[in-house]
């Protein structure tokens, strides 16, 4: 997308934003939504492959029904007779799928002798026309759009009123720690307002001393406010906000539970910790305070870490091209236990080898059914896994037929700190070609591992051997967080974080090897 159709793009946005904003949602309406959904799901899927995929000539999905030789009426046949879920595990059977580098743009699309080449904008929504570009928050080799648009935020507000009324956050004060464009701060603060209610406080991270990775962000995010503004909806403007600085959020939230009682805070999992860290060094209570929080896996010392300061925490597994996929149930004790959200999403899973040692893993595979969704998914591996369980949990959520449970959701191509992920065929180039042409030794003397460390906090290791004694560790560091920011404005946003969080470190030692002995440049210490 060049900068002309997204500066049009945008100000549709800006147009059509005023309707969106003076249209609340209310309670009785997101729940006979939410039900309507769910009991809709395969006329839904039908019309949306009919519309996004039958209809659109850019669809990768089209080509791959060719293939196959399955024709609109024969898809609606299977779902006639043997239900959406069968239905989608007969078209992964037969090649009818996207894996996630395929998705990502960066190989094509291989079925036995035919190639496909395909973009990541042939996945867009032709629907989409009033929308402003967000990133899916990670470190890519190409830069990676998410085009929000005004409609599939509507459809947004339902699931966000739902959770909220699952975890009783309605009505109290509301803060959150999230990033400016392309981060996702902005069109979560449209969608909790439209839901019923305004953030007291928006904090921004800063990196490199700036919240945005460029001017046209900074001045997308303060137009939006201007104009809800106008329309009623006090929005608050970013606040920066250091990685050092998580005091601040701790004494709102301690203000707020002296005055209300109860408060809530957005923020990605390590972001929370860091304020619940804050707290627990400064002797603050915050009993009363839910984190609502994804981004990044919920670990158990994590989750352990939040409510040891009295908090509550809710985790939510949030995928940008889709919505949310999953929401924290209130009635567990598990940290990651979450409904998925079936009333606008399908999944399957389809075995998969994964580094270290090629055990198989049932990959995730995604169908988005509204087609509202910025980008229409068919049967897409998004490099996660995890246990899939069907129970009544007697919550809301389990009430209005959410019964699918995801635990224990990890992702296998992927490392995360501060809610950023990193890609790991981008950091291969760098492990494997980068370092070794500016500081010697070969791809085997270099290996990222992902880590906790004793508080908790998310960790990024850079291995080095020590047959390299003469590497200086901070050009080091600076070298690799320079080849990040050359990737675009995603990579340029993961690099100034994660050195304003300190998450990359140099260990001295040589890496490690797999049981079989061999070398992956990406691996997580246990």
């Amino acid at each position: 997308m060049n900068l002309s159709s997204e500066m049009m793009s945008f100000a549709g946005f800006l147009r059509g934003l005023p309707d969106f904003l003076r249209e609340p949602v209310s309670l009785d309406e997101a729940l006979s939504t939410m039900r309507l959904r769910l009991a809709d799901r395969e006329s839904a899927f039908l019309a949306t492959i009919e519309r996004g995929v039958f209809g659109n000539a850019r669809s990768p999905y089209r080509k791959l029904f060719a293939r196959a030789g399955c024709e609109l009426a024969d898809l609606r046949a299977m779902v006639r007779v043997h239900g959406l879920t069968p239905t989608l595990r007969r078209l992964r059977e037969a090649g009818i799928y996207i894996g996630f580098e395929e998705f990502k743009g960066r190989q094509p699309i291989v079925r036995g002798e035919d190639v496909i080449e395909a973009r990541p904008s042939d996945f867009d929504n032709p629907r989409a026309r009033r929308y402003f570009p967000v990133s899916t928050g990670g470190s890519t080799g190409r830069p990676r759009r998410v085009l929000m648009d005004l409609e599939f935020l509507r459809t947004r507000v339902v699931s966000q009123l739902v959770m909220m009324e699952a975890h009783g956050l309605r009505g109290i004060p509301f803060a959150q720690w999230a990033e400016v464009p392309p981060g996702h701060g902005l069109e979560a603060l449209l969608v909790q307002s439209v839901a019923g209610d305004v953030a007291d406080r928006w904090f921004a991270p800063v990196y490199d001393g700036r919240m945005a990775s460029g001017a046209r962000y900074r001045m997308a995010t303060r137009a939006t406010i201007a104009v809800a503004r106008r329309c009623g909806k006090a929005l608050p403007y970013p606040e920066p906000l250091h990685f050092d600085q998580a005091e601040v959020l701790a004494r709102w939230a301690e203000e707020a539970l002296q005055q209300r009682g109860r408060c809530a805070i957005r923020a990605h999992v390590s972001k929370a910790l860091r304020v619940a860290l804050a707290a627990e060094d400064r002797g603050i209570d915050l009993t009363g305070l839910t984190f609502s929080s994804g981004g990044e896996p919920a670990t158990p010392a994590k989750a352990a870490a939040i409510r040891r300061s009295g908090a509550r925490f809710i985790p939510n597994y949030f995928f940008m091209e889709a919505g949310p996929v999953g929401l924290g149930c209130p009635e567990s004790p598990d940290p990651g236990d979450q409904h998925f959200m079936a009333d606008h999403l399908a999944l399957i899973t389809a075995p998969r080898r994964v580094p270290p040692d090629g055990a198989c893993v049932d990959a995730f595979h995604v169908t988005t059914l509204l087609p509202t969704a910025p980008k229409l998914l068919l049967n897409l591996e998004i490099d996660d896994y995890g246990t899939i369980e069907t129970r009544d949990c007697g919550c809301l959520l389990g009430q209005l037929g959410l019964t699918t449970h995801l635990r224990g959701i990890r992702s296998f191509a992927k490392l995360t700190g501060e809610g950023v992920t990193l890609v790991g065929s981008d950091m291969e180039r760098i492990l494997e070609e980068e370092l070794p042409a500016r500081f010697g030794g070969t791809a085997l003397d270099y290996q990222l591992v992902e880590l906790e460390d004793e508080r908790g906090l998310t960790r990024l290791a850079l291995s080095v051997h020590p047959r390299l004694a003469n590497v200086d560790e901070a050009a080091l560091l600076d070298a690799v967080l320079s080849a990040l920011s050359r990737t675009g404005d995603d990579g340029d946003m993961s690099r100034g974080m994660w050195r304003a969080a300190g998450t990359l470190q140099v260990r001295r030692e040589p890496p490690q090897l797999s049981g079989r002995g061999k070398h992956w440049l990406l691996r997580r210490e246990a």
